[in-house]
């Protein structure tokens, strides 16, 4: 069960609007009972109907228009829970009438007829609603104890079709219908359609004695009524001493418990038994849920209409003396004080005193309609009337009061229920989060900052940037319920926070008590920590913001301001990510700032990120140069400062990495002037990086190569090397001065290298230390001089011709066909028999080796003979050289022994190679002699035709007719000849495709 105790949930929810102090106009009688109703007519004006237990009935009148603030009434006014006073309004006395001289101990207000039923002394009277005439006693049998009026619920009223209206007697009779036949009553018997005009809801249940009777109210001429007996119920479990009409199931209370029984069965089951010891039964009718709430002592179980519990129980904090409903919550009155219960959550949200105690019993009444927002309490001798305020009069107390939470769970609770659209719930977000903003709780703020769905991010605007600004006209002039302060900066709200804290200290201190937060007393904040915290949680809201979907002006004032927030923390490293990504910061609002306070980095990132390539590179050229000098720190570096121990490295390392970011930029860019005006200082830093510029194809339009050749530094002979390369390589550059200029580069750097190899310098081949190729130069050289056909090999030649390249001569004498030359260097120069003896395959020409082996046995210039090498290339290709040549090219000095295997077998391979000669000579001329005795059969084949002879096409007879016969022995006439062709048979078959091979003698054989 949930505990009625009073909260965080307490609220505001009604408010004293008027009172009644019966001892003005009759000191000798007191109030019994109470009713409140509202007219249709005049929906400003309520209406209260006072019983007294003299027998009077007064009616009193109020105006719902009257403010709560009015000044002008002689009587007090309670406020809230305080005790404090203000003035209430009078409750207009209008007329009253007498009853009889017994207590008036029910009234029911009749608005639909203008009526007033009225229970007193066991009796039924009626009276007008005004009070214009005596009130009537009904004929009806006295000692009636207990009246019900039946209530439809919204779905039971759909289903009794309230649509067929033009009938004002259709639900009346269709009701009737389901109770059954009508019962003869003072010489009335309602049995005859017509005679009854009452409707559903001029239906009562009334206690008479022992008896449970339903009965309809009928009015006649004159307005006098008359009551007809629809159906008596039989009931023996006990004395009914209260009792509710819902639907079809009437509920009633006695001392033993309660009870369900059926208006249309009569049939009746207990709900639960009350203890022997308890309070008299009572119960009330939820309009609003169409539920019925059953009193245990100060225990409230809520019921539907067949009497199952739903939801939970409502447990109060004091025994009550009455009970009602208003809106979402239960009304009781105790020992001069109202209370009021959510019924859902069971908590108490608020108390009200209005008699003080020991004023004796109390009776409260409600308007008896679902949106009712007047409750009226009675004690002897003074009524006073509360009105509900209006659902954003509660938010706003709860707000003024700083119950933040509890006015959250206020919207949450009304648009749960349909009182409230769902946009106020984000509108109360915004207010509190601002509201909390100016209480220096800005990590609440921004939390409900991110619950509104509708605040928009110009609204934080100003407490960042001071007014005016680019951005002053997109802050909506929105001042919410005007709770809170206009905005102002941050560190304003700050200074202003901090004194209203010191201010309210000093209240304190003298006595008066302030709603300043408690945790602020206890633990004052700092300044600093403050300004910190604002500044950390605005730029947590913006961040959240940025993934919204904003106009594009919004957009730049959330990413500029947020810059802006992060430059105030030193956030570098925030500030780097922004700027580096896609971002609608505006450059013009952080230039001055980030150079100011020596964020460049971050101003580089900005500017490339925005496309101003030439500003960005720019800067990263001045931290290049400005690193050693200590005007920026790059934050990577200092993270891994234990890795890195030198600060030689750290220097080298800063430098890479600004080359790097601006090499980054010219990738993507196709400003030729621009990448050339930077390459210098990133080659000087980087060569690799300085090649990744030139040879990016993201560029959408590439360079001019021979403007980048004559921009490249001379000394930087890789970088422009790497570049041709590029171009030749993957670019398919055709153009005969670059070839012939890489392979003149190459050429030269071969030549130095090779030069200082044989001085052992211990220097690399590249002038600037660190190599940027993989493969050493003259590698290069021979590759590309080998690969390509456009240089002009005379040129190279004579740039390496005094040089000992020796291969890369044999290469370009081999382009310029001086084959003579080539197998020199090979054999002679290089010793490479291998590589000679490939050349004189090439060559393809016997007299390639024989002018091999010459050179092998005559080297001249004073070398010796080198047999081996002849021996070699006896051995390999002997069998090509002519033997006589060969004995008269051999020398008289060579040892026969190295020579003498190699003759022998070259001997041999000539006569077998002459022998395999005769061999073929004589199978070719066989087959050619098969060939011809097939062709002579061929053309010497016979063919009969007589006069049964057929043509194998069109079945003609061939007679004495021209005919043709085709080489798989098929015979047609000429006509069809004509039409099928030489070539294609009757069978389909081509021969000029399908050749027919007939074996000859030879294959045969």
């Amino acid at each position: 069960m949930a505990k009625g105790e009073v909260s965080s949930m307490s609220r505001t929810v009604i408010e004293p609007l008027s009172q009644f102090d019966l001892s003005s106009h009759s000191r000798a009688t007191t109030i019994r009972s109470l009713a409140v109703a509202t007219s249709p007519s005049d929906p400003q004006h309520a209406f209260l109907y006072v019983g007294t237990y003299s027998g009077t009935l007064f009616s009193l009148s109020t105006n719902l228009n009257n403010s709560a603030s009015s000044n002008g009434s002689d009587h007090p006014k309670h406020n809230g829970g305080t005790g404090e006073s203000t003035f209430l309004h009078k409750l207009s006395f209008q007329r009253s009438v007498s009853v009889g001289d017994s207590p008036v101990e029910s009234i029911f207000v009749l608005v639909e007829l203008g009526k007033v039923l009225v229970l007193s002394e066991g009796s039924l009277f009626l009276v007008d609603s005004e009070l214009t005439n005596h009130a009537a006693r009904l004929s009806f049998p006295k000692g009636v104890s207990v009246v019900a009026r039946r209530v439809r619920s919204g779905a039971e009223s759909e289903g009794s079709g309230e649509q067929a209206s033009s009938s004002s007697g259709g639900g009346g009779q269709r009701f009737l219908k389901r109770l059954g036949s009508g019962v003869r009553v003072n010489g009335l018997r309602v049995n005859k359609e017509g005679e009854a005009h009452g409707e559903g809801n001029s239906v009562f249940a009334v206690v008479a004695g022992k008896r449970l009777l339903l009965v309809e109210l009928v009015l006649g001429g004159g307005g006098t009524g008359s009551l007809v007996i629809l159906k008596e119920i039989q009931f023996v479990d006990g004395v009914i001493s209260t009792m509710v009409w819902l639907d079809d199931s009437i509920i009633v209370g006695t001392a033993n418990g309660y009870s369900l029984i059926s208006s249309v069965t009569g049939q009746s089951g207990v709900i639960f038994s009350l203890p022997d010891v308890s309070r008299p039964p009572r119960l009330k009718l939820l309009r609003k849920e169409w539920r019925v709430l059953l009193l245990v002592d100060n225990v409230g179980i809520i019921v539907d209409p067949h009497g199952q519990p739903v939801g939970g129980s409502l447990v109060f904090r004091h025994g009550l003396d009455s009970v009602e409903e208003i809106s979402s919550y239960v009304v009781i009155v105790s020992d001069g004080k109202i209370e009021l219960y959510h019924k859902r959550s069971g908590s108490c949200v608020q108390v009200l005193p209005f008699g003080g105690e020991g004023i004796g019993p109390c009776i409260v009444a409600s308007e008896e309609d679902r949106g009712g927002k007047l409750v009226a309490v009675a004690t002897a001798t003074k009524v006073v009337c509360y009105q509900k305020l209006r659902s954003e009069e509660q938010i706003k107390d709860l707000l003024r009061k700083k119950n933040y939470k509890g006015a959250v769970s206020l919207v949450e609770e009304l648009e749960a229920e349909g009182e409230m659209p769902k946009d106020l719930l984000s509108f109360v977000h915004a207010q509190v989060g601002f509201l909390l903003l100016f209480d220096l709780h800005f990590e609440e703020a921004v939390d409900h900052f991110l619950l509104s769905e509708t605040m928009q991010p110009s609204e934080v605007f100003p407490f960042i940037m001071q007014d005016p600004n680019r951005w002053s006209l997109l802050v909506p002039r929105n001042r919410y319920w005007g709770l809170h302060p206009p905005p102002a900066p941050l560190e304003v709200v700050v200074d202003d926070g901090l004194m209203t804290i010191q201010r309210a200290s000093f209240l304190r201190k003298a006595g008066v008590e302030t709603i300043v937060d408690n945790d602020l007393f206890l633990n004052p904040p700092n300044r600093a920590d403050l300004l910190e915290s604002a500044i950390k949680n605005i730029s947590r809201y913006l961040e959240a913001c940025r993934e919204k979907d904003l106009t594009q002006s919004v957009r730049e004032g959330v990413d500029t301001l947020l810059m802006y927030l992060y430059r105030a923390l030193n956030r570098v490293e925030d500030m780097e990510r922004l700027a580096s990504s896609t971002n609608w910061c505006v450059v013009e609002e952080l230039e001055q700032m980030l150079e100011e306070s020596g964020h460049l980095r971050t101003l580089a990132f900005l500017c490339a990120s925005k496309g101003m390539s030439s500003k960005a590179v720019s800067i990263w050229r001045i931290l290049a140069r400005n690193y050693s000098s200590g005007l920026w720190i790059d934050t990577a570096l200092n993270n891994n400062n234990n890795n890195i121990r030198d600060s030689r490295e750290n220097l080298v390392s800063g430098k890479e990495i600004a080359a790097a970011e601006a090499a980054k930029i010219l990738e993507e860019s196709s400003d030729q002037d621009l990448i050339l005006q930077h390459l210098g200082w990133i080659a000087d830093i980087s060569q690799v990086l300085a090649v990744k510029v030139l040879t990016s194809d993201r560029r959408v339009v590439q360079l001019n190569p021979d403007e980048v050749v004559t921009a490249i530094d001379p000394q930087k002979v890789e970088i422009l090397q790497r570049f041709l390369q590029w171009l030749i390589e993957e670019q398919d550059c055709n153009d005969t001065q670059l070839h012939t200029l890489y392979a003149l580069s190459l050429a030269k750097s071969a030549i130095e290298a090779f030069e200082s190899e044989n001085l052992d310098s211990g220097n690399t081949e590249s002038t600037s230390g660190i190599s940027i190729f993989q493969t050493s130069v003259r590698k290069r050289l021979q590759v590309f001089l080998q690969s390509s056909d456009l240089y002009d090999p005379e040129e190279v030649l004579d740039l390496i011709e005094g040089s000992e390249l020796w291969l890369e001569k044999a290469i370009l004498y081999r382009r310029l066909g001086q084959e003579t030359l080539v197998l020199q260097i090979l054999a002679l120069k290089l010793e490479d028999s291998e590589a000679a003896e490939e050349y004189c395959a090439e060559i393809g020409r016997p007299d390639a080796y024989m002018q091999l082996l010459e050179m092998y046995l005559d080297p001249q210039d004073g070398k010796e003979p080198m047999f081996n090498a002849a021996v070699r290339l006896l051995h390999n290709h002997g069998e090509s050289l002519d033997p006589l040549q060969v004995l008269e090219k051999l020398s008289p000095d060579m040892p026969l022994q190295l020579a003498s295997e190699t003759l022998l077998r070259m001997f041999r391979a000539r006569v077998h190679h002459h022998h395999q000669g005769q061999i073929v000579h004589n199978l070719s001329r066989a087959v050619d002699m098969d060939a011809r005795l097939s062709r002579l059969e061929e053309r010497s084949r016979n063919v009969q035709i007589n006069d049964e002879s057929l043509c194998d096409s069109c079945d003609a007879r061939l007679g004495t007719k021209l005919f043709a016969m085709y080489p798989d022995d098929t015979v047609i006439c000429y006509k069809c000849y004509r039409r099928q062709g030489e070539s294609v048979s009757v069978s389909g078959r081509n021969f000029k495709e399908d050749v027919l091979i007939k074996p000859g003698w030879l294959v045969s054989r």
